[in-house]
């Protein structure tokens, strides 16, 4: 009877312990389970909620402009504009007469080739668009014809937008104020006496005014007909 006993006991605790390791390898497949599914949703949530509260916080430290500190940068912008204004003004007489220069330069620049080369240089003056350009006879080629000029001279030559050719007098042709103007300048050492006017945004005049005999060129502000200019430079 005791063997009995204690065979019974014997097979209650091997069923028992029997038992046990099914329940912890049961807890076992349920924990690896668990890890290879619960904490990446887990992790992909709290990181979603990590960039979310990030967000939330960037957008609550985004700096922004008190109405006083638009007042001020408003009244910072109309101090600089008061300033810088007749400055601006200014600016644009200064390249009224930087162009008018450079066409002076350019006209002394063809009366002193012409009579080095003993060539005829036209410098063309285009009223429409306020551009001008320079081409070149030789009176001693096989077949003389005006060719386009490519020395330091060539090229057309394109007033800023601001600044316009409004007209050209010609001696012994007269006034134009459209279309293109030959100023010529012969082997000779002579050229066509010529009165220029050119303008900017505001209605400011320049005289531009080239001497038949020498090739000099005056620069005069204001608007002035051949015959002021003639006196004026007279002087």
């Amino acid at each position: 009877m005791s063997h009995q006993t204690e065979r019974s006991g014997a097979q209650q605790t091997s069923l028992r312990g029997t038992f046990q390791d099914y329940l912890r390898g049961t807890m076992r497949l349920r924990s690896a389970a668990f890890r290879q599914i619960a904490p990446p949703s887990r992790a992909k949530h709290a990181q979603s909620s990590l960039r979310s509260y990030a967000s939330l916080r960037m957008a609550e430290k985004q700096p922004g402009f008190t109405l006083l500190e638009l007042a001020v940068v408003l009244l910072i912008i109309g101090l600089v504009l008061a300033i810088a204004m007749p400055h601006f003004g200014g600016f644009q007489g200064a390249e009224l007469r930087s162009e008018a220069h450079r066409l002076a330069t350019r006209s002394h620049y063809l009366y002193q080739e012409a009579g080095a080369q003993k060539v005829l240089l036209r410098l063309n003056l285009d009223l429409n668009h306020s551009t001008y350009f320079v081409t070149r006879l030789d009176p001693f080629a096989a077949n003389p014809s005006f060719m386009p000029e490519i020395g330091p001279a060539g090229g057309v030559v394109t007033m800023p937008a601001d600044i316009r050719l409004r007209d050209v007098w010609i001696e012994g042709g007269g006034e134009f104020r459209s279309g293109i103007v030959r100023c010529q300048f012969y082997p000779g050492g002579i050229a066509d006496a010529a009165v220029i006017h050119l303008f900017d945004r505001n209605g400011d005049v320049m005289t531009v005014g080239i001497d038949p005999f020498d090739g000099t060129v005056a620069i005069v502000s204001g608007d002035l007909s051949p015959l002021a200019l003639q006196k004026q430079t007279s002087r």
